[in-house]
Formats: structure tokens, C-alpha cells, sequence
């Protein structure tokens, strides 16, 4: 009954399994298991563990071995974590999802499947190995939930110094209404990029590096690590900011009660210099003890809240009504609900830019995701929440303090209503409470009242002290985290390596990856700034920073919402794509009127660090929005492209080239590149006659094309047999007008001692290109074209079918398998071919014999816009009778000049149609005696004849005599080769066109090699589609 029960399981989750007396035996499989999991340990008996844990059961499960396999079983795997995870699970191994290729494959194809799990469970026989022994779990790192580690941290954050100083002034100027107005669209703008964020972090797992981690991950490591590096700076100088700001109030409190170190600005240096020390110990302890410190903090700010609410209701008394509290007043709430603009500053956008810092600090705990326990709950919530909470309070503190403090006053006790010599003229809200301050208020002398005052809370609180111990608290904690986040943002940064010499910061220590080296750079740049003592220049620049931060992060949001990817599925739904856009139009309006100066210099720098990125490129791969919006970018265009008509102006010679791996055939990797980089399509066309090793070896090939700086696509294909495989690259290439239209390859030298159907093969690729209606081009070089194999100068081995000489490949999920492919594709990227090299002023020599459309003056003409071509002379080879050698050459002038080509040297060939040289003819007969096909007229004709057609590579007598004078004129046409252009830079001739059924493959090949052969310079034979790519009109 167990056995039976354990069997349906297994069944329910599309798992076959065969019973072998009382025990249930689950296939195996093997999935290529990194080094990684195994400790860089790759020994055999690693991969031999026959024991698995079965999902939901405590029982092991044997598997079977593979003599005892039945061909009913399946090797399937139910859903599991462990196929989407990229890091291992503490206690066990890590669990492997089956290829597709180990499931469909034959059992003996691979007698031994690797297992998709693996783990060593306690009690288990077969543990003898040392190597196998689970490891004990690391220490679990101090971890945060989203109040302690998000909401009170961005809390401490946002409220600072402007919240006890520059509130109630603010308020005085702008009045309680538009204090509101300006606090709320502060709280908007914050609001909507706390969305975005929540959005960022809930799509998919958020690791260390906060707001860089963020951005980068979403917009990509170009506009990423820029923000990353000015953002991780900008925390680093705002350390310094709150700390001269805590070491001023400490100043203040020290002068008035007569204690002075030095000067006024020396002292402040001593103790910010102090303080700063103290808090880089703090966050050095360790995250806890920072926590601590933060709790500790925030709980002082607290009391001083409750302390000034106190005081609001408390009865006021004389001294205080004489600064201008009156407790609450509705008179006071109405005057004061009216703006009173004064000075310079005295302005709507004036206060906002005062105000608009006081309300950063939203990505306080983003900074520290890699500390939290579930970022993508607790960066949402933590965020908002804070949000909400400061936001609040800012209201409550406009209003209650707008409601019982007037906005000017003496202080003096003498200034009572009863001691004025008239009550007509007494001026302000304070008149109805018995005061009279109409002197200071004409003579523009108050001292007192919230648009003179700057410590109104403290003279309102319950107990001043408390309010100096919150502004303590604040500039502490505010300093505290921002040296928290500064190393942590930097740390992220240099573990990429997107810029260079700052990998050494990013070392980790201890359970908690401790950034002790980002912190005492963070250190060394608080301390620099913290003996200027005036920050004053400094602080709208770190504000800029932030908004470029916040813009980019709703940026981010916006832009991966508009791709439309996949990819993109954030669990916080509750977001806006267009609000997002909003805000961060919206950010980037407000660093200009806070500052534009300082916004010029942060996007000045973004731009720089930008454009650095841009020109390394460097190796990752994220998954951006950016990459999804090339991708739709692409897609929409190449769709777009289909609605256009093609034109003959707009010509471009779009190339398959029948490169194998590109790396094995440089040279004709570089030719073609030098007339498509920046002007057309090229594709590297590969075709596997064996296997599909071409599948694993893709991406090196496509990194190889990188690295060599060549603009082209790769394309591989496996078929029977290459002609085959070339005839679907040549239909299936491409995408919608974005398609090859003409064929390059090499030339096939060593074709008189390969097997006559590898030759007919290879002209049977020329004729399929010509059926098509592709262009074609055969390169041949004195050097062969093949690099990856040392005794083959062919274009491809798959022309012979033999790979004895092929290289061996061992590859993940398939078994041995052969394939040509560069024995080291490294060692050949630094071979340098004849086409990288600077041609000086040789000449190009064209020999425009036949028609062809123009693809013979256009190849050559697109090679000299290359500046590695550009001095070269190109002369155009023409023929023509002795009689009209002057008429001709002139016609052909008119022509190329109508064609606006630029060539001005044109020569015709008179004796091009001489008989050539006897002794070039009798190599030619010899060259195709080997291939004759021997009859006998009388009787063996009809043999002959049925032997032609059933081997169409043999040569006969008759097409021998049929094809003579081509074939004479190939051999002479090779004569005035040598005696012209012997040192030429290159070679360019119109390729003849052997008629099919009339002149045979080998014949054919023959014409081909007499035509090219002997010659120093390397030669491109063209043949156009006989349709027009030149023109001489304008539509």
C-alpha cells in the first residue's frame, strides 16, 4: 500500500517510475553543474550520488542505475525554485532543471544522465567522501524589517534642520495656505518617486547598492553608474553638511553661555571633525549598533515633538507673549493664512527651494536594501509610510505654529496695550491681546515672531532644551545615514567594475559585508568638507544631485512601464507611468530654480560619466528597459521599413557571408566589413554538416565580431550538408527588407584534389545564389582564407565531408560532438589580415568586362570612403577593338561621370579576345584530363551520355569544344591580370556565368582558378544580379 501511494505521487507530478522489488527507483538525469555549487570541485564521483530527496517526503529515493532503466521512464522534474535561483541553498546542493536534448535524447546516447538533484541527506550510505560534507550555514547577517530599517530610517532622514529653524519662517512668508501648497507639492513630487521606487524594488529581487541598484538594473549600467557615483558623493558631502549643521547649534549654545575653544569657525571645524569620528566608529560597529543609534535618535525627536505640541496648549505666559505666542487664536490663524512676502528670498519658488530639501531623504532605506529582510516589501511600505508620517507632521507644525505665534514682536515686557498713550494707532494681531508692537513693526526692528525668529518652536516648547536636543537629533541622524548609504551605494558600484581604479573600495568584511574601506573614503571626503565650515555654495549642488537621482528614478519607472516588456511585472501595482513621467519632469523644472548653475554641473557630470560608460562598454548584462526599448525601437522600424519601395538610389549591398565561425576566415571578415560598417546589413553565415555544437558556440563567435569592432550578425544553420545549409541561409536570412541580397565567399583552392561532388557542391552554391536573384562574390588571396586549420585552405570542410581535421568540442547537455571551429578564437583576434592594414597609394583595379547592373564599380567605389583605402587609385579595365579604343574609353567616362563615382582613370583592353599563350593552354587541357569523362562513340554513347547526367561533374569532349573561346578568353584574361595588376591593392573582375546543362561544374571551377590564379594581389570576383544598383537620375 506504500509502495502504491508513493507511486501516485510520483505520477502527479509527471514523474514515470518502475518498481524493482520493494523499492522505487526515479530516473537520473544530468544538467551541466557549474563549479561554483561544487566548490570549483569537478571530480567524478561529485556527480555520481545516487540518493535523492523525494518533494514532500522524508523517505530517500534511490535512483536507478542505468543498466536498469526502462525506456518508460521520464526524467521530468516538477517545479522548483532551484531551476530559477542563481544562488545555492545553505545545507544542501543545489537542484538542476533537465535540458531539452537529455529528455528527448536516447538512454544511449548518454549511458550516465547527470542527476537535476542532488543532495546528501544525514544517515544516507555513500557519504565516504570528505569532499561531500555539507558545510556548516553561515551566520544569518543582521536583517531589518521595513519600520526599523526603512520607515524610521527614512523619518530621520527627511526631518532636519530646516523642520525646527526654517518652518516657522517659511510659514510668516508664504502664509499657512501656501506653506501647505508648497508642502504638499514637495510631498507629491516625493510621493510619486517613493511609487516608482516601490514599483523598481518589487520587480524582482533587490540586492545591495539602493538607489544605484535601482536605476542601473533598470535603465542600465550607463546612466546607472553615473547617478551611482554622484549619488554615493553626494551622501558623502551631505555627512559633512549635517554635521556643520550640528556643530553650529553646538556653537550657539556654546557662546551664549561664554564658552569659546578658538573662533567661531575653527571651533566648528574641531567639532565637526569630532563628531563625524564618532559616527564613522558607530557605523563601523556594525549595522546594529547603527540601528541603535538611529532608534536612539529618533526617540529624542519624538520627545521634542511632544514637547512643542505641550507647549502650544500650555497657557502663554508674559515673557513668551512678549516674543508672540499666544497659545491658539483664531485671529492669528486668519492673518497668518495670508502671505507677507519680505525680502529678497520673499517669493512662492523662493520658499520652495528653501523648503524642497527639507523633504529628501526618501531613499534612506532603499540605500541599505541589501541589509533588509524582504526589500520588496519592506522599501515600498518603509517609504511610503514615511512619506505619509513626515508629511503630516510638516502640516501640523505649519498650522499650530501659524495659529499661535504672531509674526512680529518686541520681546519687551514694556510693550503692553495699557501703557500706550493711544489704542487708535496700534498696529497688528497682538493690539487685541494687549500688546502693542507698532514700533518694531514701523521701524522694521522685531527681534521676535515667526518671520524674525528662527528658534520660535523653542521659545513655544514646554522645555526649550528639548527642541535643541531634537535639533541635535536630527543633524545626528541624518549625518548618521547618510554615512551609511554613501558606502553602501559605492560598495555596489565597485563590485560592477564600470569604472576603473575603485575596486579596491569595494571590499566586504564580516557576516554583514561591511564596506570598511567605502567608509573611511566616505570619512576622508566628510572630514575635507567639514573644514571649509561654509557649505553654503556646496548645498544646492547636493540638492541637484538628489533630484537628478529622483528624476532618473521615475524615469526609470516610466521607461520600463512604456517597452511594454515581459520582463516587467512589479507586484506594487499601485504606480502611474505618466505620473511618473510628471515627476520627473517635475524634478528636473525644480534643480534648475533651486539652482541652475549647480544643475548644469550635475548634468555635466551625469554626461561625462555617461558618455565614459558609453565608450566602454562595459560586459553585463541586466536586462534594462533600455534593452527592451532597442528591441521595440527595432522591431518598429523594420516593420515600418516593409511599407517603403525599394529604389535604386537607396541601394545598399547587403552580405551573407559564408564565413563558417568567423574567426577561422578573418580576411574575409574584414573585406566585407570595409564597405557595409555604418552603411548596410552584413551576416556571418555558418552551416554545420555534423552537429550542434554551433548552438554552444554561438556566442563566442558573436564576441569575436566584438571584440574585432565588425558591425555584423551571425547566423548559424545545421543540414545535411552544406549546400543544403547555404540554400537556407540564403531563403531564410534576415528580416523583411532588412535581408542579404548578395552572397560572399571564399574561393575553393585545393577543388582539383577534392572529390568531384565537393566541387560540384560548391558551384551548385554559386547557381542557387544566381536562381535567388542574390548577388555573388568569390574572394581569393595569395594566403589562404581558413585560419583554424593548418593543412585546409578551403572555404569550409563540409565541402569534402570529412572532419577528421575537425576540432573536438565537449559541451553541456550534448555529447561529443565535432564541429569546425577555431582552435583558439583569442589568439586569432590579434591576427592582423591584409585588409586592416593601410593600403597607401596603390591602386584598385576594376575590371568592368561585362554588365552586370554596376555591383562591380559600386563594391570598389564604397572601399575607398574607408580611410584605410582612401588614397587609392582605382582604374577601371574595360574591353573594346583596337579601331575605337578612343571612342570607347570615352563612352565608358561618360558613363562612370554620369554614375558619380569619382573614378577618372579608364583603360580598354584591346587584346582581350587574342588567342593566349600555348604553353597556359596546355595546362588547361591537362588541368581537366583528370576529369574527362572517357566513351567510346561507337559503342558505349548511350552509357556516356546517362553517366553525364547521373555525375553532371564529369567533363566531355563535346563540352569541352562547346565552351572553348570562354574558356581561352578565362586563360587570357589571366595574362593581362599578370601583366597589369600585378601590384595592385586589389583585384575586382566580373565573374563569368557558366550556362547550366551547358557548361559543367567543373568546367565551370576550372574558368574560376584560371581566372585568379598566380597573382600576388588578392582577387574579388563579382557577379551582380543583372538588375541596376547604380543610377544617373534623380528619381
Amino acid at each position: 500500500m506504500q509502495i502504491h501511494t508513493k507511486i501516485e505521487y510520483l505520477f502527479a507530478f509527471g514523474m514515470e517510475v518502475q518498481v524493482i522489488g520493494d523499492s522505487i527507483h526515479l530516473s537520473t538525469y544530468r544538467s551541466r553543474i557549474p563549479q561554483s555549487v561544487t566548490n570549483g570541485k569537478t571530480t567524478p564521483a561529485e556527480y555520481e550520488s545516487d540518493f535523492y530527496h523525494l518533494y514532500g517526503d522524508t523517505s530517500p529515493v534511490v535512483s536507478c542505475a542505468p543498466d536498469i532503466q526502462s525506456h518508460y521512464e521520464t526524467l521530468d522534474a516538477p517545479p522548483n525554485s532551484d531551476f530559477y535561483a542563481n544562488t545555492e541553498v545553505c545545507g544542501r546542493r543545489k537542484r538542476f532543471r533537465p535540458s531539452l536534448y537529455q529528455l528527448y535524447a536516447k538512454p544511449e546516447d548518454d549511458p550516465q544522465p547527470p542527476m537535476y538533484q542532488e543532495t546528501t541527506p544525514d544517515g544516507m550510505e555513500g557519504e565516504s567522501s570528505e569532499d561531500e560534507e555539507q558545510k556548516e550555514p553561515l551566520p544569518e547577517p543582521t536583517r531589518f524589517g521595513w519600520v526599523h530599517g526603512v520607515m524610521i530610517r527614512c523619518m530621520l532622514n527627511i526631518w532636519g534642520v530646516i523642520l525646527y529653524l526654517r518652518l516657522p519662517w517659511i510659514t510668516a512668508q508664504a502664509g499657512i495656505g501656501l506653506t501647505w501648497v508648497i508642502i504638499l507639492l514637495s510631498s507629491c513630487i516625493t510621493g510619486i518617486t517613493g511609487l516608482s521606487t516601490s514599483a523598481i524594488a518589487t520587480n524582482g529581487k533587490v540586492k545591495g547598492g539602493g538607489t544605484y541598484f535601482l536605476i542601473s538594473r533598470s535603465l542600465g549600467p550607463e546612466l546607472g553608474g553615473s547617478i551611482g557615483l554622484i549619488f554615493a558623493f553626494a551622501n558623502a558631502v551631505a555627512v559633512a553638511m549635517h554635521t556643520v549643521g550640528f556643530a553650529e547649534t553646538v556653537v550657539d549654545v556654546m557662546h551664549e553661555n561664554g564658552a569659546v575653544m578658538v573662533n567661531r569657525i575653527n571651533d566648528i571645524r574641531i567639532i565637526g571633525v569630532i563628531t563625524v569620528t564618532c559616527l564613522l566608529g558607530v557605523s563601523m560597529a556594525g549595522m546594529a549598533w547603527e540601528s541603535k543609534a538611529q532608534v536612539l535618535f529618533f526617540l529624542v525627536i519624538m520627545v521634542s515633538f511632544t514637547s512643542y505640541i505641550v507647549g502650544t496648549i500650555i497657557p502663554a505666559s508674559p515673557q513668551k507673549q512678549a516674543k508672540g505666542f499666544f497659545s491658539y487664536k483664531a485671529d492669528i490663524f486668519a492673518k497668518n493664512f495670508v502671505p507677507d512676502w519680505r525680502g529678497q528670498e520673499g517669493s512662492f519658488f523662493g520658499m520652495f527651494s528653501i523648503f524642497f530639501p527639507s523633504a529628501t531623504g526618501i531613499l534612506a532605506g532603499a540605500n541599505i536594501s541589501g541589509d533588509l529582510k524582504d526589500p520588496t516589501v519592506a522599501i515600498p511600505r518603509g517609504t511610503l509610510m514615511a512619506i505619509f508620517w513626515t508629511t503630516l507632521s510638516y502640516l501640523i507644525i505649519s498650522a499650530t505654529i501659524g495659529s499661535c505665534v504672531v509674526r512680529d514682536a518686541s520681546g519687551l515686557l514694556n510693550d503692553t496695550l495699557f501703557s500706550s498713550s493711544s489704542n487708535k494707532n496700534c498696529v497688528g494681531t497682538a493690539c487685541q491681546y494687549g500688546w502693542d508692537f507698532t514700533d518694531c513693526i514701523n521701524n522694521n526692528t522685531c527681534i521676535f515672531g515667526i518671520s524674525n525668529y528662527y528658534q520660535s518652536m523653542s521659545m513655544v516648547s514646554a522645555f526649550a532644551p528639548l527642541i535643541t536636543a531634537g535639533i541635535f537629533g536630527a543633524t545626528l541622524s541624518s549625518a548618521l545615514a547618510c554615512l551609511v548609504s554613501a558606502p553602501k551605494v559605492f560598495q555596489c558600484l565597485c563590485k560592477d567594475k564600470l569604472y576603473p581604479l575603485i575596486g579596491f573600495f569595494g571590499k566586504g568584511y564580516g557576516k554583514n559585508d561591511e564596506a570598511l574601506r567605502s567608509y573611511l573614503l566616505a570619512f576622508v571626503i566628510a572630514v575635507c568638507f567639514i573644514l571649509i565650515a561654509e557649505l553654503n555654495t556646496i548645498a544646492p549642488i547636493i540638492s541637484n544631485f538628489f533630484l537628478c537621482s529622483y528624476c532618473l528614478i521615475n524615469f526609470s519607472c516610466f521607461h520600463a512601464s512604456i517597452t511594454n516588456s515581459p520582463g516587467w511585472r512589479p507586484s506594487f501595482r499601485f504606480y502611474n507611468k505618466w505620473l511618473s513621467l510628471l515627476c520627473a519632469v517635475c524634478c528636473l523644472v525644480i534643480m534648475f530654480l533651486l539652482t541652475w548653475w549647480a544643475a548644469l554641473i550635475a548634468f555635466g557630470v551625469v554626461l561625462l560619466l555617461l558618455g565614459y560608460t558609453l565608450y566602454k562598454r562595459p560586459a553585463v548584462n541586466w536586462g534594462s528597459s533600455v534593452q527592451a526599448s532597442s528591441y521595440n525601437i527595432a522591431l518598429n522600424q523594420c516593420i515600418s521599413l516593409n511599407q517603403v519601395e525599394d529604389h535604386v538610389k537607396n541601394y545598399r549591398p547587403q552580405c551573407l557571408v559564408l564565413t563558417g565561425p568567423p574567426s577561422s576566415r578573418p580576411a574575409l571578415v574584414d573585406l566585407v566589413s570595409c564597405f557595409t560598417k555604418n552603411l548596410s546589413l552584413m551576416m556571418c553565415g555558418h552551416v554545420v554538416t555534423n552537429d550542434l555544437s554551433a548552438l554552444v558556440q554561438s556566442e563566442s563567435h558573436i564576441s569575436w565580431l566584438k571584440q574585432r569592432k565588425v558591425k555584423s550578425f551571425y547566423k548559424h544553420v545545421v543540414a545535411a550538408d552544406l549546400r543544403s545549409g547555404v540554400n537556407m541561409l540564403l531563403q531564410g536570412s534576415g528580416l523583411g527588407r532588412m535581408r542579404p541580397n548578395v552572397l560572399l565567399m571564399g574561393f575553393k583552392t585545393d577543388w582539383h584534389n577534392a572529390s568531384p561532388q565537393a566541387a560540384h557542391s560548391y558551384i551548385g552554391i554559386l547557381q542557387d545564389a544566381f536562381d535567388l536573384q542574390y548577388g555573388v562574390c568569390v574572394l581569393r588571396t595569395r594566403e589562404r582564407l581558413d585560419v583554424s586549420h593548418p593543412y585546409q585552405s578551403y572555404a569550409n570542410p563540409g565541402f569534402d565531408g570529412e572532419l577528421q581535421n575537425m576540432t573536438t568540442v565537449r559541451t553541456s547537455g550534448l555529447n561529443n560532438i565535432t564541429s569546425a571551429v577555431p582552435i583558439d578564437p583569442e589568439a586569432q583576434l590579434s591576427q592582423t589580415t591584409l585588409f586592416q592594414k593601410k593600403q597607401g597609394k596603390k591602386t584598385i583595379d576594376v575590371y568592368w568586362l561585362s554588365d552586370d547592373g554596376g555591383l562591380t564599380l559600386l563594391l570598389p567605389y564604397l572601399l575607398t570612403r574607408r580611410k584605410r583605402w582612401a588614397k587609392c587609385k582605382v582604374r577601371v579595365f574595360v574591353g573594346g577593338d583596337n579601331s575605337k579604343n578612343n571612342e570607347r574609353r570615352q563612352e565608358v567616362m561618360t558613363l562612370i561621370k554620369k554614375f558619380r563615382l569619382g573614378f577618372h582613370d579608364v583603360e580598354v583592353l584591346p587584346d582581350l579576345f587574342h588567342k593566349p599563350q600555348p604553353g597556359n593552354i596546355h595546362q588547361f587541357e591537362n588541368m581537366m584530363s583528370s576529369f574527362k569523362l572517357d566513351t567510346n562513340p561507337k559503342t558505349e554513347s548511350d552509357s556516356g551520355s546517362s553517366r553525364a547526367q547521373e555525375e553532371p561533374w564529369w567533363i566531355t569532349d563535346q563540352d569541352l569544344e562547346r565552351n572553348r573561346a570562354k574558356s581561352f578568353r578565362q586563360i587570357r584574361l589571366n595574362e593581362i591580370l599578370q601583366d597589369y595588376s600585378r601590384e595592385a591593392a586589389l583585384i575586382v573582375i566580373t565573374m563569368p556565368v557558366g550556362r547550366r546543362g551547358v557548361c559543367p561544374s567543373i568546367l565551370y571551377l576550372a574558368w574560376l582558378e584560371l581566372l585568379s590564379r598566380d597573382l600576388s594581389s588578392p582577387v574579388l570576383l563579382v557577379r551582380g544580379n543583372q538588375e541596376n544598383v547604380l543610377t544617373f537620375y534623380c528619381q
